[in-house]
């Protein structure tokens, strides 16, 4: 527990400026750069469980919230998720790091490794997104649908964030009630603050992506790739191409978790990524 106070009790935080906007951070540690990317509704705090021994670890951990998430500023217009990274570690005087992203972050993680190839150590990517690729799970297809649909209705925000939480915590093989609660209320108001936060952002902008889709032959680091058994086909199918097209990627199948495996089977997760940091003699 000492070791935990130490690390949370060094943590710089601020803000970043980019275009029509600002990043809020938050960063400890020193050593070989870290960047940890959140799921997409979600903000960095879903990164609490791994932060702390990261840090201890001998890194530099920075983990951040995208435009339109958490403390950092609601969309005003087109904007780039991976430009705003370099932004950022421009500002912190970041030279690469090691992208660990879940899902959007995984997408962003994806973007930035193709776009900015020389600040890009290595991808750790889990329940990942990539960008030029559609979904096409009827289950996601059903709730994306229903999703849109519910903002014009009274009980809209609470309506939409259900489907956020139906999609990507439980996911297509489970239901609500065998889910444990906390975790589900977490995932809840941490999505229901963003939509309320960031209500005037939407449809606001569009981000501005890199197809990763067609290139994921292009990218040249180490990587890895976690998936959960119970997560949804499209995520699974995101999983196998990175897999298959990306020299050398490693895949991981997730036991007994959905889409969001760091908080679902943490030891699990955190035994994997520093097993990744390890092989990297950063």
């Amino acid at each position: 527990m000492t070791h935990d106070f130490q690390a949370w009790s060094e943590i710089d935080n601020g803000t970043v400026p980019v275009d029509d906007g600002e990043l809020f951070y938050e960063s400890a540690g020193s050593g070989p750069a870290v960047v940890l990317l959140h799921d997409g509704m979600l903000d960095q705090h879903m990164w609490d469980e791994q932060f702390a021994w990261l840090v201890n670890s001998g890194l530099r951990v920075v983990r951040y919230d995208f435009r339109g998430h958490g403390l950092s500023s609601t969309v005003t217009g087109d904007w780039a998720n991976h430009d705003d990274l370099v932004t950022l570690l421009d500002a912190l005087d970041i030279p690469s790091a090691v992208l660990v992203g879940l899902s959007h972050g995984a997408r962003v993680a994806l973007d930035t490794a193709l776009a900015h190839p020389d600040r890009v150590t290595a991808l750790f990517l889990a329940s990942p997104g990539i960008s030029g690729r559609a979904f096409t799970d009827p289950f996601l297809l059903e709730h994306i649908r229903q999703q849109v649909a519910a903002l014009d209705a009274p009980d809209g925000v609470e309506r939409f964030v259900e489907h956020f939480l139906r999609m990507w915590v439980d996911g297509p093989h489970r239901t609500p009630s065998v889910m444990h609660p906390g975790f589900r209320e977490r995932m809840r108001a941490s999505a229901s603050a963003n939509v309320e936060v960031h209500a005037d952002g939407a449809g606001a902008g569009m981000p501005l992506e890199v197809g990763a889709f067609d290139r994921l032959g292009e990218i040249r680091v180490p990587t890895t790739v976690l998936d959960g058994d119970l997560d949804s086909s499209d995520i699974s199918a995101n999983a196998h191409a990175i897999a298959l097209a990306v020299p050398g990627a490693r895949r991981i199948r997730v036991p007994a978790a959905g889409h969001m495996v760091n908080l679902e089977n943490t030891p699990l997760f955190d035994h994997e990524l520093h097993a990744f940091l390890s092989a990297l003699a950063l």
